[in-house]
């Protein structure tokens, strides 16, 4: 287990960081279909980093395929999600991810979830802000420009895992950390009118309840994604009835 948590360690400290604005090119198509009994199949695109691809959980246990199973239980059908997320990026990394994948058109929503390994790596939360503010753009104009359709999520709190307790750190100081960086883009999801998901709170339950982490000690359970996407779900759904 320790040698598992010093690769997982080393994956966030290795990444690059190379500084990119990027846009999406002439998001003007509606990538959503209709099927041949007339159903619209929606389409999804998630942004962010571990939490986001799921790691150290089955791809069907990640948040943003649980909600997709969510929304269909609910009549509303969702194509497989578009994810552009890698453990590890930090806010300009994801900038730099969205720009490589060239991707053309809108999608029928979007999830944003980005900014722990800022706060893991120490990086100044000025330029934290000025970055998410970025994707948020960006996201909202994958979302062809309409605002409902976008939902960013917060950070959770790593240092009530395991791995957050053995880490060497403070956990009251990563909690406060991690509050900060929420504060912040709490207030520019909400002044730029994008709804603002909290699970952070319920994040910090990892601390007492194992079954809320993963086997690697670090990331969030099948469970906690399950609680995220029960979170968004009547969100979503009621912007695309």
């Amino acid at each position: 287990m320790k040698i598992l948590l010093s690769a997982i360690l080393i994956s966030f400290l290795t990444s690059g960081c190379t500084k990119q604005q990027p846009m999406p090119t002439e998001p003007i198509i509606d990538r959503s279909t209709v099927s041949p009994n007339g159903e619209r199949n929606f389409t999804y695109l998630a942004l962010g980093d571990s939490y986001t691809i799921g790691e150290s959980v089955k791809q069907a246990e990640s948040f943003p395929y649980q909600l997709q199973s969510l929304l269909k239980t609910q009549g509303i059908s969702i194509a497989d999600p578009k994810i552009i997320a890698v453990t590890g990026w930090t806010t300009d990394e994801l900038q730099a991810g969205i720009k490589k994948e060239n991707l053309t058109g809108t999608y029928s929503f979007v999830t944003l979830l980005i900014g722990v390994n800022n706060q893991y790596r120490g990086y100044p939360i000025n330029t934290y802000k000025k970055e998410f503010t970025e994707l948020l753009q960006t996201a909202i104009a994958f979302a062809g420009g309409n605002k409902n359709k976008v939902f960013v999520v917060s950070i959770p709190d790593w240092g009530a895992t395991p791995f957050g307790k053995n880490s060497g750190r403070n956990a009251q100081t990563i909690a406060n950390e991690i509050d900060s960086f929420n504060a912040a883009n709490q207030e520019i999801t909400l002044s730029a009118g994008v709804n603002y998901t909290n699970i952070t709170p319920a994040s910090r339950n990892a601390a007492t309840d194992l079954s809320l982490v993963a086997s690697d000690g670090l990331h969030p359970s099948a469970k906690m994604y399950t609680e995220w996407a029960a979170a968004l779900l009547p969100k979503v759904a009621n912007v695309l009835k």
